[in-house]
């Protein structure tokens, strides 16, 4: 099972992630985890990464496409993966794409998990009270799903264009949204 998981910030992608890897005993692949582990063991494209980052600015898209690239060829995610956080961008996605086809991989589904833009805010106000999250505040989570709705959502269309994407209600109890995941996934 190779997925994708898109979604505003704040409907629950990095728990509903973690939950699906465990049913397909599959890897999950967070692009923040994978820059962070690049710029730990200072590899040339941790460098690079870094170099963008300490200037305030995003990580190029070739620099990404060549991290992915690696990431993708380990033993470990030849039985399948869950990207997380990755691709964020249409030509991002192109990429992915072209990565995959050199890999002999197919993408099994792109997965949306969808919310109420009000609800999330709330969501997101009270995880950050009860986490001390600093990023958790009204103007800050606006900020950031106005970033998702002009950067990210195109890729909903591209991935629908193409017969991948399944749109999954994020709202409601954690295992009631795992099971409404798995559901689509069959």
């Amino acid at each position: 099972m190779r997925l994708i998981f898109l979604g505003p910030p704040g409907v629950g992608k990095g728990t509903q992630a973690k939950r699906i890897c465990e049913h397909y005993n599959i890897i999950h692949l967070s692009t923040g985890d994978i820059l962070r582990g690049e710029m730990a063991a200072k590899t040339e494209i941790g460098e690079k990464a870094k170099s963008f980052m300490d200037k305030g600015a995003l990580v190029p898209d070739d620099v990404l496409l060549g991290m992915m690239n690696n990431r993708l060829k380990k033993d470990d995610a030849q039985n399948g993966y869950l990207l997380d956080g990755f691709p964020r961008t249409i030509p991002q996605a192109g990429g992915l794409i072209n990565i995959m086809d050199d890999l002999s991989h197919s993408l099994n589904c792109a997965l949306s998990l969808t919310a109420d833009e009000d609800g999330l805010v709330q969501r997101l106000i009270k995880r950050g009270k009860a986490s001390g999250r600093s990023d958790d505040t009204p103007d800050i989570i606006r900020q950031r799903q106005n970033v998702y709705w002009k950067q990210t959502a195109p890729l909903l269309d591209f991935y629908r264009k193409k017969n991948l994407l399944k749109e999954v209600d994020g709202i409601g109890e954690i295992p009631e949204i795992t099971d409404r995941i798995l559901e689509v996934l069959k």
